[in-house]
């Protein structure tokens, strides 16, 4: 049964109804998508026009929010239950209402990402295609990934797809398999990372997750070993990636040490995830200088 949106929402029309569909969409995260784009175009493109070639634009674009409405609207359809106990759902996040217009909105983008098939490169069409289906595939049944511990830790390498999709629409190739295998490693610790605090409502719920399978001190470790894992592969392609994915073990280790609620360090990483995305960009465009 849909819910009753609040008075204040019920008087702003269309304006509350984008409201909701952006917090769906989850804001702070959405360069968790859409920055893996920009580090794939910044070492793709051979010049300063390449950077701005209009398919590089239109998938940044979609990457940005409707991948992320897609993502976010799966999982919030298949999760109302479990996210009435959730306390994140109360303030950061909104809550499914049970309506029809999220289930549509998925709906229509994941046909927007369908879109983009015919102008991409063999590589780059099976990286969309995988996006897609991991996308529906981690929260939606039968296969509901994300309550399958360690399994729900490796389908969310899918983060470092969208920047595999722009690598190959603009070199026509894939990125080198080191660099997609050092992404994927830190995806899959991030997204571990950020089931912490989710641990007690998950358990409350009877949602199986590797942070629940593995309770809070073992998935620190867990998170900061493939982090570290991740450093160590990316940094095969080039120790500068080394550098800024070694800031992870070393930042997990000191929230440790130094006692810091994990629901308050959560959301530190949105921050962190930016200034990484970044340095790892500036790294892009300093190599198209030396060209």
């Amino acid at each position: 049964m849909a819910e009753t949106p609040p008075r204040s929402e019920q008087g702003n029309g269309s304006t509350a109804a984008l409201a909701y569909v952006l917090r769906t969409s989850r804001p702070r995260f959405w360069l968790y998508l859409a920055g893996p784009v920009v580090v794939g175009v910044a070492y793709a493109a051979d010049d300063p026009a390449g950077l701005f070639a209009p398919l590089a634009v239109a998938l940044f674009a979609y990457f940005l929010v409707p991948a992320n409405v897609l993502l976010y609207g799966v999982n919030d359809v298949f999760d109302v239950d479990v996210d009435q106990v959730n306390p994140k759902k109360d303030d950061r996040e909104g809550r499914y209402r049970g309506d029809r217009l999220v289930p549509a909105l998925v709906a229509v983008c994941a046909l927007l990402g369908l879109a983009f098939v015919p102008f991409l490169p063999p590589v780059g069409t099976v990286a969309m295609l995988a996006f897609l289906a991991l996308a529906v595939a981690y929260s939606a049944p039968p296969l509901r990934f994300k309550t399958v511990p360690f399994l729900d830790s490796l389908t969310n390498g899918l983060y470092v797809l969208p920047g595999v999709v722009a690598f190959a629409a603009l070199a026509g190739q894939s990125p080198p398999i080191l660099a997609v295998a050092g992404g994927w490693l830190w995806a899959m610790a991030m997204h571990t990372f950020s089931a912490i605090p989710d641990i007690v409502p998950d358990r409350e719920a009877g949602i199986r997750t590797t942070a629940t399978a593995l309770g809070e001190g073992r998935t620190y470790a867990y998170c900061g070993g493939v982090w570290l894992a991740a450093s160590v592969v990316f940094g095969l392609v080039h120790p500068f990636f080394a550098v800024v994915l070694g800031v992870y073990p070393v930042l997990v280790a000191g929230i440790v040490l130094a006692d810091v609620d994990v629901h308050r360090a959560y959301w530190w990483f949105p921050a962190v995830n930016t200034l990484t995305g970044m340095a790892l960009t500036l790294g892009g465009l300093w190599r198209m200088v030396q060209l």
